[in-house]
């Protein structure tokens, strides 16, 4: 039977910026590179700014003070589970779909909420 094993929580080392791309160096030797566009912030930052960042709880998230952001290392690994951006498929499943009930399938008094209260 298989066993599900939670591992560790991975923890940033290094971090860097391009004109495009967040680039984080995980304790475990992983390096996780997510688009900018991500992080609107960092996004309009200059790059001046974008290299003034610091490690914030040993490493498990990234802060930079000059544009008041902060992004967990947890995040960049698992997207889906805390971003939700703008017509992108990394949107959290909605109750309906979590509970096996599709949405697209539900009668049309349903849909319109005829019979609730």
């Amino acid at each position: 039977m298989p066993t599900l094993v939670e591992s560790s929580e991975a923890l940033a080392v290094d971090v860097s910026c391009s004109d495009d791309a967040l680039t984080v160096v995980l304790d475990d030797g992983r390096t996780v590179s997510v688009p900018l566009v991500w992080f609107p912030r960092l996004l309009a930052a200059t790059s001046a700014q974008r290299k003034e960042w610091e490690l914030i709880g040993g490493g498990i998230g990234i802060h930079w003070e000059a544009i008041d952001e902060d992004i967990s290392i947890a995040s960049l690994l698992q997207p889906e589970r805390f971003m939700r951006l703008a017509n992108t498929a990394l949107q959290p499943a909605s109750r309906a779909r979590r509970s096996g009930v599709n949405p697209k399938k539900r009668s049309r008094a349903a849909r319109s909420g005829v019979g609730r209260r």
